[in-house]
């Protein structure tokens, strides 16, 4: 007889707020799946708000209640405000359970009923945690943090740290950890301008080619020590082949792949011709050596140290096969930003033939619903493979549908849509956690137990699983945009909450590597610290990047900066290529350039480039992108030394919500305390009387404490500038 659940234990309820009932103190929750709770508060119950890094608590217990009651949807069949509750199930009559809530997190503070109030989704949350994620790691790797004072040395990078980002004993510096904390930096500064960033990157980029680069000149190629240990003495001793364990001895393709993740990046902002140089012989490698130019197709993923052959007696178990890794992370890793920084057809070609490959051999739905990951060379399914067997990466089936989209907007083909949406919809009912949030790691691809897919080890969410999964629902709901769509922002957000109320670490800085399903962090073993063979800064500055981008430029209709500095001689032709990442095409412009803070007018607003002037080197160039579907937006373009706002208002300034657009924009520190103000509307196409009275009401306002308060409007034409001379503003 089986034993009875007859015990209390705790867990985690996540979902959508059906109800409030102030006599019971209780509230229905509904999680992604349907399936209903009762919620009982008590006299200890507390609540919080979802919180970045660099946030200080943010206590939400004396509005729980209110917010509880503003959560219920405001009409039948909607859903309401996400909560997150963390309590105790005490066993009841039967087989029931009464679930008492003692931790509730809420994802916005809103006190109205609407369901889209998200604090994930503010438009600087990102770049935000991006900025805090730097310096946690300038700090931990070379002792900067805060300071216009940077003294940046990379013989001092070490890849394993603790929880703390206290360098471990070893000395080893990992070429793929370097590279993919280039990227991050690299990332940084694309989203927020910091030099620190910039200085960090390409200290990086050059550290990687002056100690971790085999340049071969008798092929024509170039590739990558595994690793370089600095002895005691300061010393240091390459590692050619790779020493981890599912690679020991042989040069694995993704190790290749993703010591350019970092360089390329960086050649985005600099255009520095020695990175695409390197890139070229790295490409070439990979064509050489990785690529079965059969029939067959696609890429091994290990070669012989010695020999550079896939077919050596020497590689074990990874003789003469191909997966995820080796055909896959191509896109990801470089060969995307490649792309974007170069517009090349070859590597636009490359890109094709990855996702067709992809789609020609990775769906093995007859027999499962996730992907088949692992082949021997003539694309037949090896499932006995070291740990893999016939289990499944839940983060690869996200990555690979991530990346499909992403791909659709440069090759639209229907296939690569399809299959995108088909793990989509797959992981959410096999991979995702629909009781708590978030994705699960390694599953067993067939087995079933009951309604569940095994878990190979543990039911353990890692860091990295959770970023594919933003980007991939997200980037889809963004650009496929049909109605049976609309689930897919919701497992966006469902795994955006999950991450950012669990994953960060406040008190020490940084991301956990695992946490339980439960949400609360795991630390032990290997899993424990912040840097590691596994972990580096790449995931988490990448989610911060492209999520930034896709709930920004697709979700939310709201600009963004990016920021580049060309070194002397990048980009030779002159053209700097600013998307931000492969977009729907048409669904973003360039609204403004500046260069070294001086508006600057030559560049292509629907090409997305700049035409560099001949002075360009070594300064800095942001650029403004803006969503072209955006009904309204008001951008706060800068603010001039003698403390003149300059805000940009374009589309129809008409409704509540285009009103609340402008008083968010006019609500900043920047505005409220400038001492002057220029309105820019050549692309305003109406303004209502209610936007007007509140213009005028700003500038009464300071004109009460600010004598001759000056305000411009540039640009207006039509029934545009009738409306502001009648209304006497700006003349």
């Amino acid at each position: 007889m089986a034993n009875a659940v007859d015990f209390t234990f705790s867990d985690l309820i996540s979902g959508y707020i059906t109800k409030y009932d102030a006599d019971q103190d209780a509230f229905g929750l509904k999680t992604s799946d349907d399936r209903e709770y009762t919620v009982y508060l008590t006299p200890t119950t507390f609540a919080e708000l979802i919180r970045n890094l660099g946030q200080g608590y943010q206590d939400a217990t004396g509005q729980m209640r209110d917010l509880l009651k503003a959560g219920e949807p405001n009409q039948p069949g909607a859903r309401g405000k996400y909560v997150t509750v963390y309590g105790i199930f005490y066993p009841d009559s039967g087989n029931e359970y009464r679930f008492e809530g003692k931790h509730l997190v809420f994802a916005g503070r809103s006190l109205t009923d609407d369901a889209n109030d998200y604090v994930f989704e503010k438009q600087d949350w990102w770049i935000n945690q991006v900025k805090q994620l730097a310096d946690f790691y300038l700090e931990s790797e070379f002792g900067v943090y805060g300071s216009d004072v940077i003294n940046i040395d990379y013989s001092n990078y070490r890849t394993n740290l603790t929880i703390t980002g206290e360098k471990q004993k070893s000395g080893r510096q990992e070429t793929d950890t370097i590279s993919r904390l280039v990227y991050g930096f690299a990332s940084a500064f694309l989203l927020t301008g910091d030099d620190r960033y910039l200085e960090a990157a390409e200290k990086g980029t050059e550290y990687l080619r002056e100690h971790l680069r085999f340049k071969d000149k008798s092929e024509g190629i170039v590739y990558w020590y595994h690793a370089v240990d600095i002895q005691d003495d300061g010393s240091q001793e390459k590692v050619f082949a790779s020493e981890f364990g599912d690679d020991f001895n042989a040069i694995p393709c993704y190790e290749q792949i993703y010591a350019l993740a970092g360089p390329i990046q960086t050649y985005r902002i600099t255009g520095d011709t020695k990175i695409l140089s390197d890139a070229k012989k790295t490409v070439r490698l990979f064509d050489r050596f990785f690529k079965d130019h059969s029939e067959r197709g696609g890429y091994y993923s290990h070669i012989d140290p010695i020999t550079f052959s896939a077919h050596s007696e020497s590689l074990g178990q990874n003789k003469a096969r191909k997966n995820w890794n080796s055909v896959g992370d191509h896109a990801p890793a470089y060969l995307i930003n490649l792309w974007l920084a170069t517009e090349k057809e070859e590597y636009a070609e490359f890109l094709e033939e990855t996702f067709d490959t992809i789609h020609a051999h990775f769906p093995d739905y007859d027999e499962s619903p996730f992907v088949q990951e692992k082949f021997f060379e003539d694309w037949s399914k090896d499932q006995e493979w070291g740990w893999q067997q016939n289990r499944a990466v839940v983060g690869h089936n996200l990555k690979i549908a991530w990346n499909l989209t992403r791909m659709f907007s440069l090759k639209e083909k229907s296939e690569y849509k399809d299959l995108a949406n088909k793990i989509g919809n797959k992981i959410a009912a096999d991979g995702t956690d629909r009781q708590r949030g978030g994705w699960y790691d390694v599953v067993e691809r067939v087995e079933k137990n009951g309604d569940f897919h095994k878990y190979v080890w543990h039911d353990r969410k890692a860091w990295w699983q959770q970023e594919q999964g933003i980007l991939a629902y997200y980037i889809m709901a963004g650009v496929y945009r049909e109605a049976e769509n609309v689930s897919f922002l919701s497992y966006a957000r469902e795994g955006t909450a999950f991450y950012n109320a669990w994953f960060l670490d406040h008190y020490s800085g940084g991301v956990y590597f695992n946490v339980l399903s439960n949400g609360h962090p795991y630390a032990l073993g290997g899993e424990r610290g912040k840097g590691s063979h596994s972990m580096a800064g790449y995931h988490s500055f990448e989610l911060c990047y492209l999520a930034s981008i896709y709930t920004n430029l697709l979700v939310r209709q709201e600009p963004m900066d990016f920021y580049f500095k060309p070194t002397d001689g990048g980009f030779p032709d002159k053209i700097l290529r600013v998307a931000p990442d492969i977009l729907p095409p048409g669904s973003i412009k360039i609204k403004q350039v500046w260069i070294d803070g001086t508006p600057y007018d030559d560049f292509n607003a629907k090409k997305l480039f700049v035409r560099l002037p001949e002075d360009y080197a070594g300064k800095k160039i942001r650029v403004l992108i803006y969503p072209t579907r955006v009904p309204f937006e008001a951008a706060l373009l800068e603010v001039s030394s003698a403390g003149v706002a300059k805000i940009d208002l374009s589309g129809n300034l008409t409704g509540s919500g285009a009103l609340q657009e402008l008083d968010d924009e006019f609500s900043r520190p920047e505005v409220e305390q400038c001492q002057g103000l220029t309105l820019a509307v050549a692309d305003l196409k109406d303004i209502s009387s209610e936007a007007l009275r509140y213009i005028t009401f700003f500038i009464n306002g300071k004109n009460r404490s600010v004598d001759n308060f000056q305000v411009t409007v540039e640009g207006a034409t039509g029934k545009v500038k009738e409306k502001f001379d009648d209304a006497n503003i700006g003349s």
